[in-house]
């Protein structure tokens, strides 16, 4: 009986990493290879190619997806330029060997070499793939050996920050200073340092002057942070980040030490919390009257002469569509007139003030504690009738944060009925 011709699979892989950019690309691969099977009559039923490291087990898709088919009888066998680009690891090696003992893999053939289900050719390949994945390890600690020995000489491997750059001059690569941005760096260090700025000072700062990244980006807060903490422009560098070992750097220093360190104690002295950890009472219910964002709220701490600093809170619009020219307002402004407002709805329109319930209860509660203060300074509550204002004075300004935020959105919901009696009544 005649054997049923084996059905090959051409499989052409190139890396897409730096360590095999002199690998053969997959277009001579699938043309060297079409060569061979013209020469042989081979029969191919199909081509597929793969830009993808083979250092990792698994990792290939179209290489499962290879070995897949194999299982099912698609193919009998592979057909490629060289062992090592079907595995570099261990992992896709046993499989293709056991495919081998199973039977369902014939063959593997490359452009010099052919391995069949044999023990000395499928030893072979194990010895050829596992000399690739050699390779592949020496070459990692020799690039690794590489990164440290540039270390060594002060030079610190990777993109600098802001205010350099890498330059390659007659063979030899170094840290140079970047002439457009330096300037600002050092500014900014002092800015910090002298007049105790803030990262979003900075920031805006920045965005107005038009000063950029290397590729014509605004610089983010998260960046400005890294480039205030950055070691780098004083001279010295931590290679790997956060591994606790330190050079001393070869570049020009943009700033001092004493100027580092100054701008470190400012940082520490201005403690940040965790974003969402304030809380900020009156954000996201109120919107700017002219561009219509949503209003958002930070506190700002303000030093005093004698005492601790002291918190003051204030809104302004979120500017999400650009710039807009409306001012800041302190909470107390705001709460100012929210009183304003309830004032005139309780002379105007009483009869629209209808609270939903939770603010019905916190009125309720509030009006218990009031005649408790009351009897104890022997006055009848009759005699001093409660007053809406007054509740939402207190709330306002000493309440808990849900009570604020219940208040506001049900004088929101009045606002909105406040708007439909003026036009009955116009």
């Amino acid at each position: 009986m005649e054997e049923a011709p084996i059905k090959y699979c051409l499989y052409a892989r190139k890396s897409s990493e730096d360590d095999e950019r002199q690998a053969m690309s997959i277009e001579s691969q699938v043309k060297e290879m079409s060569q061979l099977v013209e020469k042989d009559s081979l029969f191919i039923k199909e081509i597929r190619r793969e830009s993808h490291s083979a250092k990792q087990s698994g990792q290939r898709p179209i290489f499962c997806q290879l070995l897949k088919d194999i299982q099912n009888g698609v193919f009998t066998g592979i057909l490629t330029w060289a062992p090592d680009r079907l595995s570099r690891n261990a992992g896709d090696l046993g499989m293709l060997v056991d495919m081998m003992d199973m039977g369902k893999l014939q063959q593997i053939r490359t452009f010099s070499q052919s391995f069949s289900n044999n023990p000395n050719e499928k030893f072979l390949l194990m010895i050829l793939c596992s000399q690739a994945k050699l390779e592949n390890d020496n070459r990692g600690i020799n690039v690794k050996r590489g990164i440290r020995a540039k270390c060594e000489m002060g030079w610190r491997p990777g993109p600098p920050p802001i205010g350099y750059f890498n330059r390659s001059f007659a063979g030899v690569k170094d840290i140079v200073v970047d002439p457009d941005r330096k300037d600002r760096v050092i500014e900014m260090f002092h800015k910090v340092a002298t007049n105790g700025d803030s990262g979003r000072k900075i920031k805006c700062w920045f965005d107005r002057i038009g000063f950029t990244t290397r590729a014509g980006k605004p610089v983010s807060l998260s960046t400005i942070y890294m480039m205030l903490t950055n070691p780098f422009y004083y001279g010295r560098f931590e290679y790997p980040t956060k591994s606790g070992i330190w050079y001393q750097g070869k570049h020009q220093p943009l700033i001092t030490k004493e100027l580092f360190d100054k701008v470190q104690h400012q940082l520490i002295t201005c403690p940040k919390s965790k974003w969402g950890a304030k809380v900020i009472a009156f954000k996201g219910l109120f919107k700017c009257g002219k561009c219509k964002e949503n209003m958002v709220g930070e506190d700002r701490m303000r030093k005093i002469k004698v005492g601790p600093a002291r918190q003051h809170i204030y809104y302004h619009c979120a500017r999400k569509m650009g710039v807009c020219d409306q001012p800041y307002i302190s909470e107390e402004t705001l709460i100012s007139e929210i009183a304003k407002y309830i004032d005139f709805m309780e002379t105007n329109h009483p009869e629209s003030l209808r609270f939903p319930s939770e603010v019905v209860n916190n009125i309720e509660n509030f009006k218990k504690t009031r005649e408790e203060i009351l009897y104890h300074q022997n006055i009848n509550p009759k005699t001093v009738p409660l007053d809406l204002k007054e509740y939402a004075k207190y709330t306002l300004r000493y309440g808990q944060v849900q009570e604020k935020r219940d208040l506001v959105m049900a004088l929101g919901k009045l606002y909105v009925l406040d708007r439909c009696i003026t036009a009955l009544t116009n």
